[in-house]
């Protein structure tokens, strides 16, 4: 198991301890429910959770996926107890100051989770939305006004799951009628092996300035060899560190993920050598993660496009995620460069989203100052 992973199984470990432990002295769970019950299902749902990210996480088929997905969906509704019954203790002193309505608000912390848990599991479920930016891009060639782009990031897919769901993914995206489709890191969940049938889903996809891709960290995940070779039947041309001009006036480059160069000590020149020696042109760059966004900046790129960030997916967890990447969602300016971060198309680990859906990215051009 990776630092991550160890980090992970700690923090949901002490945040499920703290749920059954607390939720375990209300009044009516006391009266009704025998300890060693509430013991029980504590044992066995941390088992599923630790299951599923260790047995789940690294194997293929369906009962590993099966697995990880009860597993994952379980770690997300114990943070959304946590974060409520953490919050009604906080106002309550623990119960020191106000214990009556410590219980009270404990229990209706407990239901209001097991709530939001379900309309998180819903949204997480649906077709990601189309979010629309109209972007003036100044010195944009005048063949290029009015062009389309459709950005998707972080479609997360594994093989077990969501075919149905992917064929709509794909259905919206040509819906669109796009002049060029950019998948920006995180296609794959990286450890399952993709089937035949999403492949063909996905080599579906056409635009006539092509189809292009950039790799995201969980590309990296399971051997990166093994999962270019798995991207290749896809349809998507990978931009890896290197620039193309699909059409006069546009420089479409692409880099690896910067997170996961980072991690393993690789150096961190992806930047200037994806934009090394690029002709004249409005240069658009796709990075899975927000990072650089300075660097890039002052190299000359006139569109940045990121993912990674979810959007903070599960509401609250947004707000530690702006920590690490201030560049949390939406279209931002940095020094004269436009950057658009996605909240992705679809979800990790759990199928849960709250309050942040998915999206689908659609930018259109224009060479004049009119939007």
């Amino acid at each position: 198991m990776h630092v991550f992973g160890i980090v992970l199984t700690l923090a949901v470990t002490c945040m499920h301890v703290y749920v059954f432990f607390r939720a375990g002295t209300l009044p009516i769970v006391k009266r009704t429910v025998p300890p060693e019950v509430v013991i029980t299902a504590g044992m066995v749902l941390w088992f599923v959770f630790v299951a599923g990210r260790t047995f789940g996480h690294g194997e293929s088929g369906i009962f590993a996926g099966v697995l990880e997905l009860c597993g994952m969906t379980w770690m997300a509704v114990v943070f959304l107890l946590f974060m409520l019954i953490f919050a009604a203790d906080i106002l309550t002193g623990f119960g020191f100051f106000l214990p009556r309505a410590n219980a009270i608000l404990r229990g209706t912390a407990v239901a209001a989770g097991l709530i939001l848990s379900v309309i998180g599991l819903y949204q997480g479920m649906r077709q990601p939305v189309i979010r629309q930016y109209e972007l003036s891009i100044p010195g944009l060639a005048a063949n290029l006004d009015g062009k389309t782009i459709a950005a998707v990031s972080d479609l997360h897919i594994e093989s077990a799951f969501r075919k149905k769901w992917l064929s709509g993914v794909a259905g919206k995206i040509r819906s669109l009628k796009p002049d060029m489709v950019v998948f920006v890191g995180d296609i794959f969940e990286g450890h399952q092996k993709p089937d035949r049938e999403i492949q063909n889903v996905l080599n579906r996809i056409e635009a006539p300035f092509g189809v292009w891709g950039v790799l995201g960290n969980h590309e990296f995940y399971g051997g990166l060899h093994r999962n270019t070779h798995l991207l290749e039947p896809c349809g998507i041309q990978f931009l890896r560190n290197r620039w193309i001009e699909p059409v006069p006036g546009l420089i479409v480059a692409g880099v690896d993920d910067l997170s996961v160069g980072r991690h393993f000590n690789k150096k961190n020149g992806f930047l200037h050598q994806s934009l090394k020696d690029r002709p004249e042109g409005t240069t658009i760059l796709l990075s899975h993660t927000p990072e650089g966004i300075e660097t890039a900046a002052g190299l000359g790129v006139d569109l940045m496009l990121c993912g990674h960030t979810h959007g903070g997916q599960i509401w609250p967890f947004g707000y530690l995620v702006k920590l690490r990447y201030p560049f949390l969602a939406g279209l931002y300016k940095t020094d004269g460069m436009r950057l658009v971060v996605s909240r992705g198309a679809g979800t990790w680990g759990a199928r849960m989203r709250l309050w942040h859906p998915n999206e689908i990215v659609r930018i259109v051009l224009h060479s004049e100052d009119r939007v």
